[in-house]
């Protein structure tokens, strides 16, 4: 393997793993937030939706602008756009100024996941052997540090602008340095000659992994939104312990992902996802059903083993299935990652209320295991790297971004 994609591999790890420091500072201090901006109770869901919908606006810009620019150049500048904008969520006084700040964030949070997994894909096809589940792994390393350092700064009493910056100052001139290493594919050109007719074929089989990054992300957003409430209110567990599942989720996914990569090259993606969502529905199950708080926690636990597969597969999939327009692809799906998100927090809210909390587990746990429905979709034909399966390795790496 060459040093232009040791390198590469490397630089794209760390730049995951900034973007889940970033948005990790994000969400755990909403609170805090909204304390500082005044944004009201009933004013708060219309801000924190409109990050996800402009983020997917900026993953729908990023498929036209990478037919022009090459992937490295977007990741390389959206992401200290993302970190320079956390940091005006946080110096900001105004509320216009926060709306600015979000927009801001949301649309090249839309651009940096979308260029960020279009390096991954490329990446992954240019080692011959499946290395995607551990960029996302270095995703939730950074999510779990940002949450720590968030959780510094309540802690501490911390002002936003405080605890966001000395992050900010690290973060930005470590991902530029680290850009100067990134790799492009070579799904650029391809994605650049679809025609209007060819992009309807595509959408059409690219559907089913649609369907599976948002059932995933329902599920994701089900256990950071709705995990601490629901172990306190219905499972009777303290507000201390109440704090505790969503970190043991994080924990979990960082697990299950730094060894997922091993699982897909001995045994196929097919395997690795089926068994993912089974793990997962498991976890529901175990949610649902709990008679208090630490059998609540298995739940949590197994949930965080299982659905942690899926998504770094769902794009690996589409990488695969359209090796010739491969950006494209990724970033039409990565538009459903925001889509699940939008719609699993209001889902378990609204049936919880209308029904039972214990009920409303139910419906992501069906939607999870509806996956195993479309596992065959992550089985085109090169997709067993590894354990007697392993592809030879090509020595074309595409673009490297020193030059641009």
């Amino acid at each position: 393997m060459t040093d232009v994609l040791r390198r590469g591999r490397a630089s794209l790890a760390f730049g995951f793993f900034a973007q889940g420091v970033a948005f990790a500072l994000l969400v755990t201090r909403i609170p805090a937030i909204q304390d500082r901006y005044g944004v009201s109770d009933a004013l708060l869901p219309a801000f924190l939706a409109a990050v996800p919908i402009l983020a997917g606006a900026g993953s729908v810009a990023t498929e036209r602008l990478v037919r022009r620019v090459p992937p490295s150049r977007v990741l390389r500048w959206s992401q200290p756009v993302v970190l320079l904008a956390l940091l005006g969520v946080g110096a900001g006084r105004r509320m216009v100024e926060l709306a600015v700040a979000l927009a801001v964030f949301g649309l090249a949070v839309g651009a940096l996941d979308a260029s960020m997994n279009m390096l991954g894909v490329s990446l992954q096809r240019a080692y011959g052997r499946s290395i995607m589940l551990s960029f996302h792994a270095a995703y939730s390393l950074g999510g779990i540090v940002g949450a720590s350092l968030a959780w510094v700064g309540a802690h501490w009493s911390l002002a936003l602008a405080v605890s966001y910056l000395p992050v900010v100052v690290v973060l930005v001139p470590a991902a530029l340095v680290a850009s100067r290493w990134y790799v492009d594919g070579d799904g650029t050109a391809a994605a650049a000659e679809t025609t209007a007719g060819e992009q309807g074929v595509v959408f059409k089989a690219l559907l089913p992994l649609c369907l599976v990054m948002t059932f995933a992300y329902i599920g994701d957003s089900t256990v950071s939104n709705w995990s601490a409430k629901y172990l306190q209110d219905v499972l009777g567990g303290s507000e201390q312990l109440a704090t505790v599942p969503y970190n043991v989720y994080m924990v979990t996914t960082l697990l299950g992902r730094a060894i997922g990569d091993f699982g897909v090259r001995r045994f196929g993606a097919v395997a690795v996802v089926r068994a993912g969502a089974l793990v997962a529905a498991l976890g529901f199950a175990v949610v649902a059903t709990a008679p208090g708080a630490w059998v609540g926690m298995l739940g949590f636990t197994l949930l965080g083993l299982g659905l942690c597969v899926l998504v770094p597969q769902t794009f690996a999939a589409a990488g695969r299935l359209f090796p010739g327009a491969s950006d494209a692809a990724v970033a039409r799906l990565n538009v459903f990652n925001y889509v699940g998100f939008l719609i699993g927090s209001p889902l378990v809210g609204a049936l919880g209320d209308a029904w039972s909390y214990r009920g409303a587990m139910v419906v992501p746990m069906v939607l999870v295991l509806v996956t195993l429905v479309y596992a065959r979709s992550f089985g085109t034909a090169p997709d067993l790297y590894g354990g007697g399966h392993e592809r030879p390795r090509t020595a074309d790496v595409g673009r490297g971004s020193n030059g641009l």
